[in-house]
């Protein structure tokens, strides 16, 4: 399991967030992505809609992975978006999605990406991990719950 710790950042959670669509998701993500990388937060949005064009990321149990491939981007980053309402995602259980990870990678990061992905999709399979997850108000403590997972404990 790849350890996340240095994907997120403490001002790539956002909790709570009022998103009342995809479209509304993909645009807070991008500007939070554009605030820690500089980059083009529409930018960003494409990147993220190419790849959903080509079939949903959502896995199901109200969790999605939304992810890109960034030319010139540098390393992998992650954001984490709670949702105050559970939105479509087009999920293979059709249940609406709340809890969202977005991720960015490098365009040549074909291994490093799947590994990543598999790590996020194992933490979200974790149902005590969705719970603190969906009820921390915290963003120090989601931070942290996040960048440990897959770490040695």
């Amino acid at each position: 399991m790849t350890a996340l710790i240095d994907l997120f950042a403490l001002d790539c959670i956002a909790l709570n967030n009022p998103a009342k669509n995809r479209a509304d998701a993909f645009a807070a993500a991008g500007e939070l992505f554009s605030k820690r990388t500089g980059l083009d937060a529409n930018a960003v949005v494409g990147f993220l809609n190419a790849r959903e064009d080509l079939g949903s990321t959502a896995l199901g149990a109200g969790v999605a992975i939304p992810h890109g491939r960034v030319k010139g981007l540098k390393q992998p980053v992650a954001a984490f978006i709670n949702l105050q309402v559970p939105i479509d995602f087009a999920a293979p259980d059709s249940e609406p999605v709340s809890l969202l990870i977005f991720l960015l990678v490098p365009e040549k990061a074909t291994q490093q990406h799947l590994e990543i992905l598999s790590s996020i999709a194992q933490l979200l399979s974790d149902p005590d991990a969705r719970k603190l997850l969906a009820t921390e108000s915290n963003p120090e403590k989601v931070c942290q719950l996040l960048q440990q997972w897959g770490s040695p404990q």
